[in-house]
C-alpha cells in the first residue's frame, strides 16, 4: 500500500463497536499510545478489521489545531 500521507501510524486494533451506520475504532499504536477512528459500518466489514487485526492509522489533514488553558 503506498499512499501520499507521512502520517502513518502502525498498531493493533484494540476494540470495535458497532453502531447503525458508523463504528468506532479503537487502535493501540505500535509506541503505546491509542487513537479512536470513527469509519461507516461497511468499511469495517469489507476491511474484515476486529479486534486484534493489525492496521494502519492515516492521518490526513490540512490543519492541525492546538489548544491550552
Amino acid at each position: 500500500m503506498k499512499l501520499s500521507a507521512r502520517n502513518q501510524l502502525p498498531g493493533t486494533v484494540k476494540s470495535v463497536k458497532l453502531g447503525a451506520v458508523m463504528a468506532e475504532v479503537v487502535v493501540k499504536l505500535d509506541g503505546g499510545e491509542e487513537l479512536t477512528s470513527a469509519i461507516t459500518v461497511n468499511s469495517v466489514q469489507n476491511l474484515g478489521i476486529q479486534e486484534g487485526s493489525r492496521v494502519y492509522v492515516v492521518v490526513k489533514a490540512t490543519e492541525v489545531m492546538l489548544g491550552v488553558d
